[in-house]
C-alpha cells in the first residue's frame, strides 16, 4: 500500500504540473471562455472513449450503474466549476480569482472530517495555512493596488472553489470503478451540463476557428483533459483529500514559474517567497505521509 501511495503522490504532482501548463495553451486560443471550457470537456470524452475502444476495452456498465449518483453529481459539480471560473477571470483579476479559487484546499479540509472521516492534523493544519499563505503572496492582494477587483468575481472564484472541493469529496465515494471509467463519465456528465450555459452565451454563428486556434483547443482537450484528468482521479483513490488538497497547489506555482520564463513576466519578490511556502509545505507533508 506504501507503493502505490508514494506512486500516486508522483501521478498527482505530474497531474498538476500539466495543469499548471493550461494558461499558456489557453492564450493562443481566440475563443471565449465559455467554449473553451465545452471544448474542452467534449473532446476530452470523445478522445478518451477512442483509448477505450483502440485498446479493445469496454466500459464497465455495472461498475459505472453502482456509482452513477456519485458520477452525475461530481460531472456536474466539475462542469460547473467550469463555467464559475472562467466567469470569476471575466469579472476580476485574474490574481483575485486565483486566489479565491484555491481555497478549495481549505474547504475540503474543512469538511473531510465530517464528509470522510479524516482526521484534522496540526502538521496539516499548518501546511495548509503556509501554502495559503504563499498564494496570497503570489497573487499579489498584499503588493497590488487592487484595481478591477470586483465582490461579484471573488464571489465566482469562491463558488468555483467549491465546486472544485465537492468533486475531491465525491471521488472518494467510489468504489471498485477504473480511473477510464470515471472520468469519461465525469467529463461527459460535465459537458452536459455546460452545453446549455454556452449555447446560450455564445451564438454559434459567430464563432471562427482558425488553425491555431484549433490545434490548440485540441492540446487542450486530449491532454490537458483526457490524459490529465485519467491520471487525477485515478491517483485520488490512492491519495487521503487533505493531502490531495495540499498537493494541487502545485498547479498555480507551475503557473507563474511558465508566466516568468515564457511569457516574460517577472516574478517579484513576494511572489518567489510565495511559492517557497508553498513547495516547502507541500514537501513537508509528503515526506511526512511517508
Amino acid at each position: 500500500m506504501k507503493e502505490e501511495s508514494n506512486k500516486a503522490r508522483l501521478q498527482f504532482l505530474l497531474t498538476m504540473m500539466i495543469f499548471g501548463t493550461l494558461g499558456i495553451f489557453v492564450r493562443y486560443v481566440e475563443l471565449p471562455s465559455t467554449v473553451i471550457a465545452e471544448a474542452r470537456g467534449l473532446i476530452g470524452t470523445v478522445f478518451l472513449l477512442l483509448v477505450v475502444r483502440l485498446s479493445h476495452s469496454s466500459l464497465s456498465k455495472e461498475a459505472i450503474r453502482r456509482n452513477l449518483k456519485v458520477l452525475f453529481f461530481s460531472g456536474a459539480a466539475i462542469g460547473v466549476n467550469w463555467i464559475l471560473l472562467f466567469e470569476s477571470y471575466r469579472y476580476t483579476t485574474v490574481s483575485t480569482a486565483t486566489l479565491s479559487y484555491y481555497m478549495a484546499p481549505v474547504f475540503v479540509i474543512l469538511a473531510s472530517p465530517l464528509v470522510v472521516k479524516e482526521k484534522l492534523t496540526v502538521l496539516k493544519s499548518l501546511c495548509v495555512a503556509a501554502a495559503f499563505a504563499g498564494m496570497i503572496l503570489i497573487s499579489g492582494v498584499l503588493t497590488e493596488p487592487g484595481e478591477g477587483v470586483t465582490t461579484y468575481g471573488i464571489l465566482l472564484g469562491l463558488g468555483a472553489a467549491a465546486f472544485y472541493a465537492a468533486v475531491m469529496l465525491l471521488n472518494q465515494f467510489l468504489k471498485d470503478i477504473s480511473a477510464y471509467d470515471m472520468t469519461i463519465m465525469q467529463l461527459g456528465m460535465a459537458s452536459l451540463v455546460l452545453l446549455p450555459y454556452t449555447l446560450l452565451m455564445e451564438p454559434i454563428s459567430s464563432l471562427t476557428f482558425s488553425m491555431t486556434t484549433t490545434i490548440f483547443l485540441l492540446i487542450v482537450g486530449i491532454v490537458h483533459t483526457g490524459v490529465t484528468y485519467t491520471l487525477y482521479f485515478g491517483s485520488m483513490h490512492y491519495l487521503k483529500a487533505q493531502t490531495a488538497a495540499i498537493f494541487s497547489y502545485m498547479d498555480p506555482i507551475v503557473a507563474i514559474i511558465l508566466s516568468a520564463f515564457w511569457l516574460h513576466e517577472p516574478m517579484g519578490t513576494a511572489q518567489i517567497i510565495g511559492a517557497v511556502l508553498i513547495l516547502a509545505s507541500t514537501l513537508l507533508s509528503s515526506l511526512k505521509g511517508n
